[in-house]
């Protein structure tokens, strides 16, 4: 997801209305949903979530969208979620109304090996972490922690977005019936339709890391198969081989990286913790 609308096109086609909405450029377009910058009859700017029209009907897009809207609606008070405004339907659409952050998504500045993420990645690592122990004090899991969900401005902020298919955190490991989410993410129980917790984020937050400090997936494949073997074949390279990074450091994105969920961080509280000693940031 990406807020950024310097990433548009330059040809500025009219707004259009969308109720009382006037949507001004599409910023993002993926999955179920269309992203706008968009402002009200004040000329305030937001950004605005709808479900594309092609899913009108589809009574599980429509779930999930709103599903995500309400979890938003009870977490977002804090600085690195984004900031939830109201959601609703207009048009027989199911609409998201945010914060509007000029920004691009992580994956985004991983590919371009923006500057900021050289001047900012500590805080972006932290942030990150943080953004998660909310989420999991707020009694939820994200379950779908990757680069494309993280905001980052040009000033190093980062916003953690998409929660549509956040789930309650249970108290022990809990079979879903469903398994939405991005492979390369996923830890192995989840690839393997087990039972999961909150761990699994913390799994995903791992690989995350991996990739923002050595530009590669701890456990690439094309496939969710293919994902999980090389999950199952052995631990993940150490860092080191690809980056100069202090060795505490890959300690801790190893740990995230555990195949067992026993072996990795209990909490995020305690990832923090290790991430703010190591980089000496208090």
């Amino acid at each position: 997801m990406d807020f950024n609308a310097l990433d548009v096109v330059n040809q500025k086609p009219p707004s259009r209305q969308f109720g009382r909405f006037y949507l001004q450029e599409q910023i993002n377009s993926g999955g179920m949903a269309d992203i706008w910058v968009a402002t009200d009859q004040n000329g305030k700017t937001f950004a605005l979530r709808h479900l594309q029209k092609q899913h009108k009907l589809n009574l599980l897009a429509r779930k999930r969208f709103m599903h995500g809207c309400e979890i938003l609606a009870k977490i977002h008070n804090h600085e690195y979620v984004v900031g939830y405004i109201e959601h609703g339907k207009i048009e027989n659409l199911p609409y998201l109304l945010m914060e509007y952050v000029e920004s691009s998504n992580l994956k985004q500045l991983m590919l371009r090996t923006d500057p900021v993420l050289v001047d900012n990645v500590a805080n972006i690592l932290i942030d990150s972490a943080l953004a998660i122990e909310h989420v999991h004090d707020s009694g939820f899991m994200h379950l779908d922690f990757k680069p494309e969900n993280i905001l980052v401005t040009r000033n190093g902020h980062i916003r953690l977005v998409d929660f549509d298919l956040a789930q309650e955190k249970p108290d022990k490991p809990k079979k879903f019936a469903r398994n939405p989410g991005t492979p390369a993410y996923m830890p192995p129980e989840q690839l393997q339709h087990l039972a999961i917790d909150h761990r699994a984020d913390i799994f995903a937050y791992g690989v995350t890391a991996y990739e923002l400090l050595t530009s590669r997936k701890p456990f690439a494949g094309d496939s969710p198969g293919e994902i999980l073997r090389k999950q199952q074949s052995g631990a993940a390279i150490p860092l080191r081989e690809f980056n100069d990074i202090p060795p505490a450091l890959e300690k801790i994105v190893l740990k995230c990286l555990e195949r067992e969920p026993d072996k990795r961080y209990p909490y995020a509280s305690v990832l923090v913790r290790d991430l703010q000693e190591v980089l000496y940031i208090k």
